[in-house]
């Protein structure tokens, strides 16, 4: 008799933990639904919460680069921001600069300290072109 009442308290003990532990694993499920990657926009460079790119920027958007064409003074550092989810890079058709591939929300900033123009494209998309000017 006093097996059969031990034996029908651990089950019961068992049956407990069994729920507790399924209960723990739904709220952590539940709560990780919070932490998902986020699509609001980071400010950068000088545009905080701008929807354009700020004046020494330039991004990578829509599979093109927003402008195409930037006009600057020499000593002017610009920085290009992927906006997009596909991948990009920033290369000098001359090799003055190149940026490692850019996953989305990544920069890469030049500093232009001579005069010219610089034709630039990303190697991901054919097509994807942008000229800096340095005046």
């Amino acid at each position: 008799m006093v097996k059969t009442a031990l034996f029908h308290r651990i089950n019961k003990l068992k049956m407990k933990t069994k729920i507790l532990s399924f209960l723990i694993l739904v709220l952590i499920v539940t709560g990780m639904n919070g932490c998902s990657k986020s699509s609001s926009y980071v400010p950068v460079g000088n545009n905080p919460g701008g929807n354009t790119p700020g004046a020494n920027e330039v991004w990578m958007q829509n599979t093109a680069f927003n402008p195409a064409t930037k006009t600057i003074a020499a000593g002017t550092k610009i920085t290009w921001t992927n906006k997009d989810a596909s991948t990009h890079d920033v290369v000098s058709g001359t090799g003055a600069f190149s940026s490692p591939s850019m996953g989305q929300g990544a920069t890469f900033s030049f500093t232009f300290t001579t005069a010219g123009t610089y034709n630039y494209s990303c190697t991901f998309h054919q097509g994807m072109n942008g000229t800096i000017i340095v005046q």
